[in-house]
């Protein structure tokens, strides 16, 4: 069980990258982006076809970022000049990266087992056993890239990212160009995603053209997770590190899960049934407690008409 655990948190640092990512859309830009299921295994491909033709993993893990942002900037502008609804924009991306990835790698799958990859480097350089050396490259990646967020988004063009999501009318009155930050904010989330994938894919030995599928679901189950764990009106950077910190406890939960006999074939409906719940429950209990406000105010209004 505790191995069991210990494999979670090394899968859900990784992962956590991907939950940083998305959290720029969704939460920062307030866009659901689609994109990510497929830059997440293009990230996965291209990383894994490149470190097969002799490429330095670390360039290959850069270029699987590059490729990423690429990702971002198709579904930015056919969003922002093609006026494609942005989820439709998504999901063609991801469609057509589909076909990509199969060229990328050239079938639909390959083993990295036999390849020399970051952590293998990581490992070496370390002298400290493979398990140990991911859970140290995935915590130094990670906060290496909280530092960068958390930096950038402090800018002038990163404030202007993040007001556009708050309150798009008011950064086009301040001369700002929303499609900008929108293709912006796209592009670095989408670099992010990429770069989840093809740490996942050196971590897991192997990259799948459908390793993305269900990417954003375990995305937003880390955000959410991450949002109990750290409150919205805390400082910036803490709730990075909460997304993190959900990323590592949803891995955990389905280790668990598994360790205790179900099935894989239905992990997916799991994650679908608790994302559900976690999103329809706080908005159930919010409207709960204002419906009890408005009636403790009516009571006290008639209450005090009555004395009068």
């Amino acid at each position: 069980m505790l191995l069991a655990a210990r494999g979670a948190a090394e899968q859900g640092l990784l992962w956590g990258i991907a939950a940083l990512g998305i959290y720029i859309t969704f939460r920062l830009l307030d866009i659901a982006d689609m994109t990510v299921d497929g830059s997440f295994a293009t990230g996965g491909c291209l990383a894994a076809a490149l470190m097969a033709s002799g490429v330095n993993p670390v360039a290959a893990t850069l270029a699987a970022t590059a490729s990423g942002f690429a990702c971002g900037a198709v579904t930015g502008l056919l969003h922002t000049r093609g006026r494609v609804p942005v989820i439709l924009a998504g999901i063609l991306t991801q469609l057509g990266l589909y076909s990509i990835d199969l060229r990328i790698l050239g079938r639909s799958n390959m083993p990295l087992l036999k390849l020399d990859t970051a952590i293998d480097q990581f490992t070496s350089l370390t002298h400290l056993s493979k398990d140990n050396a991911t859970l140290v490259l995935g915590l130094v990646v990670v906060t290496l890239i909280i530092a960068i967020i958390y930096w950038f988004f402090g800018t002038e063009i990163g404030s202007a990212i993040r007001a556009t999501g708050s309150n798009e009318q008011m950064v086009r009155s301040l001369a700002c160009s929303t499609d900008l930050t929108k293709v912006l904010g796209l592009m670095i989330a989408n670099g992010l995603v990429a770069t989840s994938g093809a740490l996942v894919a050196q971590s897991q030995g192997y990259a799948d053209v459908k390793m993305g599928a269900g990417c954003i679901v375990i995305g937003l189950a880390s955000i959410i997770i991450g949002e109990a764990l750290v409150p919205r009106h805390w400082v910036f950077w803490s709730r990075l590190v909460g997304l993190v910190g959900g990323a590592i406890i949803y891995r955990i939960i389905v280790a668990l899960v598994l360790q205790m006999g179900l099935s894989t074939d239905d992990l997916k409906l799991l994650t679908a049934v608790l994302v559900g719940l976690a999103l329809t429950i706080p908005s159930y209990i919010g409207r709960r407690n204002q419906r009890a406000r408005y009636n403790r105010t009516l009571k006290a209004g008639c209450q005090d008409a009555a004395d009068r």
